[in-house]
């Protein structure tokens, strides 16, 4: 391809997805607006990923929220029950209970993740033929709706004296012996 014909294609798939940007602005405004998510998280392994779900949701992307939710949550239950030196159960029903009456989870967050343990996630993750029958839209935010309490129970903070970020469970956060901890905030 020649440098000309090179710089027309750029110029015409830059005018596309600039349209495509305005066409669709208050749609993905609105999608980003419906997720009330935790503002900031530790700096763990799977925080990127997380603010990529709520990302791909404002875009439209909802398989693929569907799928990187569902990852996500499988990381944050093994997390939790790595901090909390507890051995994983594969049914975590039975376990999500055990953690309730155990008051490490509210009834509220262990929902959140059975909910997210039952939104297809074979049939997603392995292209089922069935997946053509799964609602993505409707999938996609209820998951981001639940990843987000699940956050919020458990990298809850509080702000203390003078501005600083005082999380309420310490265990899910490491924190150096000066008292500091890398985070992970999100914005737009």
């Amino acid at each position: 391809m020649s440098q000309s014909d090179e710089n027309a294609q750029r110029e015409y798939l830059k005018q596309a997805m600039q349209d495509d940007l305005h066409r669709s602005i208050d749609e993905r405004v609105n999608r980003y607006l419906e997720i009330v998510y935790q503002w900031v998280i530790p700096a763990h392994h799977f925080a990127q990923a997380s603010a990529e779900c709520i990302y791909v949701y404002r875009d439209g992307y909802f398989l693929t929220v569907l799928m990187a939710s569902q990852s996500v949550t499988e990381g944050l239950w093994r997390f939790v029950l790595e901090r909390n030196t507890i051995q994983y159960n594969a049914d975590r029903e039975a376990q999500a209970n055990d953690l309730v009456q155990r008051a490490i989870l509210s009834r509220q967050c262990a929902d959140s993740f059975g909910r997210i343990f039952h939104s297809f996630r074979n049939d997603v993750h392995h292209m089922n033929p069935s997946v053509t029958a799964v609602p993505f839209r409707e999938l996609a935010r209820r998951n981001l709706m639940d990843l987000a309490t699940i956050e919020r129970e458990i990298f809850a903070v509080t702000i203390g004296s003078p501005g600083r970020l005082v999380p309420v469970q310490r265990q899910y956060w490491d924190i150096g012996t000066d008292g500091t901890t890398s985070v992970f905030l999100r914005n737009t």
